[in-house]
């Protein structure tokens, strides 16, 4: 089995990059799926965060409200770091989970937003970080999610810096410029994959 640690930052594309390499037969562990599942009505991480938070943050159908918790945590490193908390190790949980399911030759590609920012790198045994500039992703997300600009820059400004993911990068996936340019690099990154977790004759 190969551990992949995927990441970049909010708008870089690493989504895609993930349905991609998915598509190729990656066994890809979504952490931000995850998180969503374990903050889902009738969760212990639901019942958590209101107690944190308040029921403020509940929408009338009792989901959470994610656009009002995001514009309260991303305002104020300690409340994230309440939110991080309660999150992380329910996250890390079920992922642990998905990983022990998986078959022994599997390239499992663990989506990982907050890689850099919490220091796993060393868990996995490569690091592929997509790389876009900031004022691509800072369009991206005006443009496909509707973002007010303040919030996206918040966003933008509460990720690690591009420096600190290429510092941890083992491969670097550059998606600035269009969709087959970013199919042709993946291409190339799944034979390499591939390669590394075939067993040697």
């Amino acid at each position: 089995m190969l551990r992949v640690g995927l990441t970049g930052g909010i708008g870089s594309g690493k989504s895609e990059v993930s349905r991609r390499l998915a598509a190729r037969g990656a066994v890809v562990v979504d952490a931000d799926k995850i998180a969503r599942e374990v903050v889902e009505p009738g969760t212990p991480g639901l019942a958590e965060i209101v107690e944190a938070f308040g029921e403020d943050i509940l929408r009338p159908d009792g989901t959470l409200d994610r656009e009002r918790l995001g514009a309260i945590v991303f305002a104020d490193a300690e409340k994230l770091k309440v939110l991080n908390g309660i999150v992380h190790p329910k996250v890390g949980e079920r992922s642990e989970r998905l990983q022990r399911e998986a078959p022994d030759d599997a390239v499992v590609v663990y989506d990982v937003p907050l890689l850099a920012e919490n220091n796993l790198a060393p868990l996995y045994d490569v690091v592929i970080v997509v790389d876009t500039p900031d004022e691509v992703r800072l369009e991206r997300l005006l443009r496909f999610r509707g973002m007010p600009e303040a919030d996206a820059r918040a966003r933008i400004a509460a990720q690690a810096s591009r420096e600190d993911r290429l510092r941890i990068a083992d491969i670097v996936i550059r998606n600035e410029g269009s969709l087959d340019d970013l199919e042709a690099q993946i291409d190339k990154i799944w034979q390499d994959l591939s390669e590394r977790v075939a067993p040697s004759a």
